[in-house]
């Protein structure tokens, strides 16, 4: 295939001139995918899919055995996102800490813990910010990308343990800006 070679009248003010003449030497890929005809073969086999979540056939990820509050949420026009309430918290909470409403007023960083250490670090963070009267806080539990299997180990560890604390009112998944998947915003009842 011949591409036409960029002219000498053609003006910088016409963006099709322009474009025809950056593209003069671009060739295009021949259609050899075996199995779809027009289509460019990459040559690499795709890796294998890693699952971002475990979810009930009813498409709702469950807090079991904790007798807490709604079942985890799942915001389909996000994505997979962790959002819990307690029962008797109108819904907008639960949307106002997914959209920033309450300011940011402590964090805890779990990463490096083991399962004991995180328990105590969490029990301790929760109770002294309700205690301190903070509304909203943040904890970063990872996303288990360092653990065996590459497996949120305390993520899920977490989202079992907040609901059990009378002091949490609501959580959601952080914001990409604030930890994404790898943490929880948490809004507190507070406790003077």
């Amino acid at each position: 295939m011949t591409h036409p070679e960029p002219r000498e009248d053609d003006s910088g003010d016409d963006p099709e001139a322009e474009f025809r003449a950056a593209m003069h030497d671009v060739v295009p890929l021949r259609a050899n995918h075996p199995e779809r005809p027009g289509y460019a073969d990459p040559g690499r086999p795709r890796p294998a899919p890693f699952p971002r979540c475990d979810r009930n056939p009813g498409g709702q990820t469950t807090l079991e055995g904790t007798g807490h509050g709604s079942p985890l949420l799942d915001f389909p026009e996000d994505g997979y996102e962790t959002a819990w309430s307690r029962v008797g918290q109108p819904r907008s909470t639960l949307r106002d800490l997914r959209r920033g409403r309450w300011a940011m007023q402590a964090y805890l960083d779990l990463h490096g813990h083991d399962r004991n250490g995180a328990r105590t670090a969490f029990d301790t963070f929760i109770t002294r910010c309700a205690g301190t009267g903070y509304r909203c806080v943040r904890i970063i539990h990872g996303k288990g990308l360092g653990s065996p299997d590459r497996e949120p180990v305390l993520k899920r560890l977490v989202l079992t343990w907040l609901p059990q604390k009378d002091e949490v009112l609501a959580f959601c998944q952080a914001g990409p800006a604030d930890g994404g998947a790898g943490a929880v915003r948490v809004l507190l009842r507070t406790v003077k």
